[in-house]
């Protein structure tokens, strides 16, 4: 447990520190700071759609750092010297997820109270918004470490990563918008039994990947 956690502490050093954490969350603000030049000043329109808005955009988010969850650590030969000591590779994806959860989910949620100000989310949406994205930020996480593995050393790897992530996160998406409606409760329970679910699948899909890389 304490080399897991140490190794833990490693990811999400190298997230504050690598600049890869800092990009999408600028980028979730820079969406809902743009959107409502594009709808324009009307309030109710914005207070009905922007929590929609603010779901696709910490969606893409997960997309932005993927070139750099597991390419580094394969160049500088880490997860050749992990295997060798006995790691296996579901449970080094194990600690990858981890770390990016830990490093990204405190910054997005913070963020998220600047961007509901800004698109006029109503208070009580808000809360909503927060627990919806807490409980949906593991899957997230899990999808964008194995997507890493899939393509990492690829060209092309972000854009091919969003072709592979997009369809993959899509329940999270419609599930995580229906939170936002007048009746949350059905679509936090389906939230919360998809993420569990992706969470729980992601270290085995992600080691399965790791090891193909390897090959």
């Amino acid at each position: 447990m304490n080399s897991f956690a140490r190794l833990v502490m490693r990811e999400i050093r190298l997230a504050w520190t690598g600049g890869g954490l800092w990009l999408p969350v600028i980028f979730y603000l820079a969406v809902a700071t743009l959107y409502p030049f594009v709808t324009g000043p009307d309030k109710v329109l914005l207070a009905k759609t922007g929590g929609g808005i603010l779901w696709i955009a910490a969606l893409l988010s997960t997309l932005l750092p993927i070139e750099r969850l597991i390419l580094p650590d394969r160049q500088a030969g880490v997860l050749d010297q992990l295997a060798i000591r006995g790691w296996s590779d579901e449970l080094v994806a194990a600690v990858k997820i981890t770390g990016q959860l830990v490093a990204f989910a405190i910054p997005l949620l913070l963020a998220s109270i600047i961007a509901s100000a800004l698109i006029g989310l109503p208070e009580e949406k808000l809360m909503t918004l927060l627990l919806g994205l807490a409980v949906a930020l593991p899957a997230l996480s899990g999808l964008s470490v194995t997507i890493s593995a899939l393509t990492a050393g690829l060209n092309g790897a972000s854009a091919l990563g969003g072709l592979l992530l997009i369809p993959l996160a899509i329940p999270i998406l419609i599930f995580g918008a229906g939170t936002l409606s007048d009746d949350p409760g059905n679509a936090m329970q389906l939230l919360a039994a998809t993420s569990i679910a992706m969470a729980a699948l992601s270290p085995f899909a992600a080691g399965a990947a790791l090891r193909a890389g390897r090959v």
